[in-house]
């Protein structure tokens, strides 16, 4: 399953992000020579019109040829060319304006970008919006609660919220819900299992509420899911279906309880106590450090990971057509501002460069994705097309981005970058993302090896 999701994920979005290239340039009137999806020597393919359609032998990525763009560097690309000087035509790439051929350049982006929005979109309208499929109480991450919001770190943990203002809540998503949609000002929150109630104070500020809540954690037992291959986990023989029970010998009641009693212990030695087919186990591992940024502060911090997913249960909640699209927006915006942000984290170093993955890390999340259903594969194949539009813009000669800085080079100093530059600096960013593919191939091989 691993495999074949993996040729899915890769090949629908390859094939996406060239289809946009190759209308833009039919829309522009560009001659197609080749519509390739793999790199390397040619597999198989057949000829309709002006256009190649292939298959090559290196599944990692493709492309469309266009006639009169960059061709020396294409060849060098496919293998090498036969030396042939080209005639210019009107339907040459080099023909056209700079806003066409940028339009063209930046067409496989807006494509990938696209099928995210759609992803998420047809998701929501088809299946809904995924929510907890619980509505009782773990904790709350004091920290985050705005000012008024106080009372909610009172709730006893474990207890069953019942409702929030006039809102009854059945999953999380009422909760959700009742605290981000309830008008400014006095809100009483009811639980029950201990009953009681608290009040709060509801800010006007948008993004505050949503902070308020996000700082509540909803019940679910430190079950695992599934162990991530050469991970600490992985090496001390955790497996899926394990119970947590305890960390340290102090007791684990629910997941946050054991997430929170990892992060504080990064690369050191770490007990975990385990319940597995009726009998209680103990297994020692060192949790990763790895690098995030405090949501409240903004600032970075070092926490430790195990590498274990959360065995959760999550309830799809039914959304009109509008809200489906709105929702796909939200979630397109809100996800390429993440990847942003752990860009800008990568190349400010405060992010360290071990969290880059390369197609194994893909093909192990495709995997865990496809086995969690059709809607969870959606949503990750959107996920990784974003992904995949932003590594495109990077301005690195030989990706999209490096395309559009030639191109607004030529279009400040009024004439286009020469032939031999091109190639200079195309040689230049070959070299640059074979180490980037390098580093992240080699970050997944010393994980694998549990190192």
């Amino acid at each position: 399953m691993t495999i074949i999701a993996t040729i899915i994920v890769l090949g629908v979005l390859i094939f996406v992000h060239e289809l946009g290239h190759f209308w833009a340039a039919k829309w522009v009137g560009i001659r197609v020579e080749r519509f390739s999806i793999g790199l390397g020597p040619r597999v198989w393919g057949f000829r309709r019109g002006d256009t190649e359609y292939v298959l090559s032998a290196i599944p990692l990525g493709g492309y469309v040829k266009m006639a009169g763009m960059g061709e020396e560097v294409l060849e060098a690309i496919e293998g090498g060319g036969d030396g042939t000087p080209r005639q210019p035509q009107e339907s040459d790439f080099d023909r056209k304006s700079v806003w066409e051929r940028a339009l063209v350049i930046s067409a496989g982006v807006i494509m990938n970008m696209l099928f995210a929005f759609v992803a998420y979109s047809l998701v929501a309208g088809i299946w809904g919006g995924q929510e907890p499929d619980t509505d009782r109480f773990a904790q709350v991450q004091e920290e985050l609660l705005p000012a008024g919001a106080e009372s909610l770190a009172e709730i006893p943990s474990g207890a069953r919220l019942v409702r929030i203002g006039d809102r009854s809540v059945v999953h999380w998503g009422d909760v959700r819900r009742g605290l981000t949609e309830a008008p400014p000002g006095p809100l009483t929150v009811e639980f029950d299992e201990p009953a009681g109630k608290v009040e709060v104070v509801v800010p006007e500020d948008v993004e505050l509420r949503t902070t308020m809540a996000q700082a509540l954690n909803w019940w679910t037992d430190a079950r695992i899911l599934a162990v991530q291959p050469g991970s600490p986990a992985a090496e001390a023989g955790l497996r899926e279906g394990d119970l947590i029970v305890g960390v340290e010998g102090q007791p684990v009641t629910h997941w946050w309880e054991f997430r929170d009693a990892v992060r504080v212990r990064p690369e050191e030695p770490t007990e975990i106590q385990i319940q597995r087919d009726g009998g209680e186990l103990v297994r020692t591992m060192t949790p990763s450090a790895v690098d995030e940024r405090d949501p409240r502060t903004g600032e970075m911090r070092t926490v430790g990971q195990i590498g274990v997913v959360q065995d959760a249960t999550y309830t799809f909640v039914g959304m009109g057509p509008l809200e489906a699209v709105r929702h796909g927006g939200r979630e397109t915006v809100a996800v390429t501002g993440m990847i942003l942000g752990f860009l800008r984290d990568l190349v400010t170093g405060q992010v360290s460069p071990r969290n880059l993955g390369s197609v194994v890390a893909i093909g192990e999340m495709s995997g865990q994705a496809a086995q969690a259903g059709a809607a969870v594969f959606l949503q990750f194949m959107a996920f990784f097309s974003i992904n995949l539009a932003i590594l495109n813009l990077l301005p690195i000669p030989i990706l999209d981005g490096g395309w559009l800085v030639f191109l607004g080079i030529e279009a400040i100093r009024g004439k286009p970058v020469s032939v031999e530059q091109r190639i200079r600096w195309s040689q230049v960013g070959f070299v640059v993302l074979l180490g980037i593919m390098a580093l992240a191939l080699g970050n997944d091989f010393l994980r694998l090896l549990g190192l």
